[in-house]
C-alpha cells in the first residue's frame, strides 16, 4: 500500500504541456471512508481518526471491568496528504484473530508493524496489532474493513450513551496534577499529552492522532480510586528514568516495545497499570511524565 512520488521535469517539455502533465491534487472524499468503517470519525491535528472498540469483549484485570474506553479502544487514523495519506492503527484483538487478521492485513499490502500485550492478567487475554500504510485513503479503509470482518470487533458504532456514563472523580484537580485538561470518554477519564519533538515515520511527520503522543486513561473504581492505564512515548534513554520513576510510585510496567518501524529518532512504548487513590496516581504520572521531553506544562 506504500506509494512513491515522481518528479516530472518540465524542462523536458513545453510549458503549455508542462502544466497539462501536473493536474491537481484531489482531496479524500472521507465520506466513503465514514460509509466503509461504518462510524464517523474525530478530527484533530490534521488527522481523521475512526474508533473501533471492543464493546463484544468482557475483561476484568485484577477484578475490574476493562471499559473499552479504557485499554480496548482500537483505532485507525489517516493522515491526508492531497490525494493520498498516512494511516496508522491499533487493532484490538483476542488470540484466536490474531493470525486470520494478520494474513489478511498482509495480503491486502497493510503493514503489521507490532504484535504485543498492553495488560497483564487481564481475562480473556487481549492483544493489540499495529498496522501501517501510505496510499488511497479509501483503498486503505477497505483493506482494514476487511481483515477486521475476520474479528469480532464490531463494525457498527454504537449510538453514543444518553446521558454519558458519569466519571466518578475529581477531574478538575486531575487536571491540575497532569498539568493539561483531560477528556471524558465512555465513563473514562483520558489525557493526551504531546512530546515536545517531532516524531517521524518514514521522513513524514506523525501527527498525535495518529500515536505520537503519550495517552493516559482514568478508569473510576469507587471511593476516590481509580485504574490507570495508557502508554509513554519515550526515547531509549528516556525509557529507565522513566519505568524507575513508575515502579518507586506502585506504578506497575506491564509492556515496553515499538509500535512503529521506521521512526526517526526511534521512540519505545511504555505501558502501565495501578489500582490506587486516583490524585496520588495522578502526582505520580505527573513525575514520570516529568523525566521526558514533553510539550511545556500548561494550566488546564
Amino acid at each position: 500500500m506504500r506509494f512513491k512520488s515522481f518528479v516530472l521535469a518540465a524542462s523536458l517539455l513545453p510549458a503549455s504541456l508542462a502544466i497539462l502533465a501536473v493536474p491537481a491534487a484531489a482531496e479524500t472524499d472521507w465520506s466513503k471512508v465514514d460509509a466503509i468503517f461504518g462510524r464517523t470519525p474525530m478530527k484533530s491535528d490534521n488527522a481523521v481518526r475512526y474508533g473501533f472498540p471492543r464493546s463484544d469483549l468482557n475483561v476484568t484485570l485484577d477484578g475490574v471491568a476493562i471499559k473499552p474506553a479504557f485499554a480496548l479502544g482500537g483505532w485507525v487514523a489517516f493522515a491526508p496528504m492531497g490525494e493520498q495519506s498516512m494511516a496508522m492503527g491499533d487493532l484490538v484483538l483476542t488470540e484466536a484473530e490474531i493470525n486470520p487478521v494478520m494474513a489478511k492485513l498482509l495480503s491486502e499490502g497493510i503493514e503489521v508493524t507490532a504484535v504485543h500485550n498492553h495488560l497483564l492478567r487481564a481475562s480473556p487475554a487481549t492483544f493489540y496489532m499495529h498496522v501501517d500504510a501510505h496510499g488511497d485513503a479509501v483503498k486503505i479503509a477497505e483493506s482494514i474493513r476487511a481483515a477486521l470482518a475476520l474479528s469480532k470487533t464490531p463494525m457498527q458504532a454504537a449510538p453514543p450513551a444518553s446521558p454519558p456514563p458519569p466519571v466518578d472523580l475529581d477531574t478538575a484537580k486531575l487536571d491540575e496534577a497532569i498539568g493539561v485538561k483531560g477528556r471524558a470518554n465512555g465513563g473514562v477519564y483520558g489525557f493526551t499529552v504531546p512530546r515536545a519533538d517531532t516524531v517521524k515515520e518514514d521522513g513524514m511527520a506523525v501527527p498525535a492522532a495518529l500515536g505520537s503522543a503519550i495517552a493516559i486513561n482514568f478508569e473510576p473504581t469507587g471511593g476516590g480510586k481509580a485504574a490507570i492505564t495508557g502508554d509513554f512515548v519515550a526515547l531509549g534513554k528516556e525509557v529507565n528514568p522513566l519505568i524507575t520513576s513508575l515502579r518507586t510510585s506502585g506504578i506497575e510496567v506491564t509492556a515496553i516495545h515499538n509500535h512503529m518501524l521506521n521512526d526517526e529518532p526511534r521512540m519505545f512504548f511504555i505501558h502501565f497499570w495501578a489500582n490506587d487513590d486516583a490524585q496520588k496516581l495522578a502526582k505520580s504520572l505527573r513525575g514520570a511524565l516529568d523525566t521526558m521531553n514533553v510539550a511545556k506544562a500548561k494550566k488546564p
